[in-house]
Formats: C-alpha cells, structure tokens, sequence
C-alpha cells in the first residue's frame, strides 16, 4: 500500500518561510499532477498548488508570487516552498499525488503562522 510522506511543516512566525516535502513509500507509476491542498477548521480543503507531468503548474489567487510547487515525477517527490507567510496561511497542508486510475493522499502536515 502506497503512502505518502510529509515533512516540513511547523511554527513560523509572520513573512518567514518554509519549505514542504512529500515523498511516496512505494513507487507509483504514470503520475498524472501532484499537489498541495490545505484545510482549515470549519473550511473545505482548497487546492494550493498543483504541478502537472508536463511541469505546468498553478496556485490558488492567495499564494501566488509567495509559494512555487516543484517536484519530480520519477522520484515520487513533490515540495512547496513558501516565502512571506502570513497568518492566514495557517492550516493543515496534505499532498496529492494523482495516478491515471488512482488518486493518493497524506495523512497532513500543521502550519502555523503567528502574527
């Protein structure tokens, strides 16, 4: 069973930065898009991110100019670097990783941005 792994998430404090990481405990074949999504208490998960098998990529309107997504299909590794951060960013952030017939997720990462 594929898991995906997460790492990077943490306390920082207003226009700091940090950088996310997600790798898979398995190989997985014909990856489609990997991505960021965040959830907040009350909210539905939003997309932050997303970077296609081409390398297209696009973000939500709030993190544009401040987050880049990268990463690398071969290796089933997918990052997102995010500079100025701000309050409103705090959330538990999870990773997607999309295969032609099946879509894998993990288990969530907190970050927490004092002001």
């Amino acid at each position: 069973q594929v898991q995906l792994v997460e790492s990077g998430g943490g306390l920082v404090q207003s226009g700091g930065s940090l950088r996310l990481s997600c790798t898979a405990s398995k190989k997985i074949f014909n990856i489609v898009n990997m991505g960021w999504y965040r959830r907040t208490p009350g909210n539905q998960r939003e997309l932050v991110g997303m970077i296609m098998s081409g390398g297209g990529t696009k973000y939500a309107d709030s993190v544009k100019g401040r987050f880049t997504i990268s990463g690398d299909n071969a290796k089933n590794t997918v990052y997102l670097q995010m500079n100025n951060l701000k309050p409103e960013d705090t959330a538990v952030y999870s990773c997607n990783m999309n295969a032609r017939t099946f879509g894998y997720w993990g288990q969530g990462t907190q970050v927490t941005v004092s002001s």
